[in-house]
């Protein structure tokens, strides 16, 4: 059936106004920042197609996504980069990046709807839903702009780094980006405390002169 407003409603009929879904992109990559967004729609949103980001086709993510920031009531951006991941660990990042998008929004939200986090002492009520991207629209919104905003951030870094063709598999340990990390080591957008990046540098100071560009992409 797709997300729907049943969260949302409920939310309104206990007095709340302002109610932002949150969500994250990029717990699961290898590398580059997690990404994540806060939105506020407006009340019986009429935009159609809005589901979990990954459940999109990256047209259909791009479509939303521009139809999301021309609707939104409010919206709100947040990232923890590579550095912070590997100090906090992933999850805590995570409450990182989502508590900088909760901070963007003008004026604050008095209700978040968050899928499957909770954020202590973040003062304004909350209800954590597993699976929050596929039931609640405003969650499913923050999905498809935290993934598009964290998916271009991953074209930028393919810019600076084209040897990972971060382009093509964002960070994520595809079985291309593996080949390429054990052929050129970690960049600095690499998470070093990840165990494929951290077995990559141990092999690199075992072996320091072995390459296996010319073998392993060649498979």
């Amino acid at each position: 059936m797709g997300p729907t407003e049943e969260f949302e409603r409920a939310a309104r009929l206990c007095g709340y106004r302002r109610i932002a879904g949150i969500d994250e992109a990029g717990r699961g990559p290898l590398a580059g920042p997690v990404v994540a967004a806060a939105v506020v729609l407006p009340v019986r949103c009429r935009l159609s197609g809005i589901d979990d980001s990954k459940q999109l086709s990256e047209g259909e993510r791009a479509r939303l996504y521009a139809a999301i920031l021309e609707h939104a009531v409010g919206m709100g951006i947040g990232s923890a980069d590579v550095d912070e991941i590997d100090r906090l660990n992933i999850l805590e990042a995570t409450k990182l990046a989502m508590r900088r998008a909760i901070d963007q929004l003008a004026p604050p939200p008095d209700y978040l709807l968050i899928d499957a986090v909770t954020l202590p002492g973040i003062g304004i009520p909350e209800r954590p839903i597993i699976k929050g991207d596929s039931l609640s629209l405003s969650i499913a919104a923050a999905s498809i702009i935290a993934k598009v905003t964290r998916d271009r951030l991953m074209a930028e870094y393919h810019d600076m780094f084209p040897e990972y063709d971060f382009l093509s598999h964002k960070g994520y340990g595809t079985r291309e980006h593996l080949q390429r990390l054990a052929c050129h080591g970690p960049c600095s957008i690499h998470r070093r405390t990840f165990r494929p990046v951290h077995e990559a540098i141990l092999a690199a100071k075992r072996e320091p002169s072995r390459r296996m560009c010319g073998t392993v992409l060649e498979q």
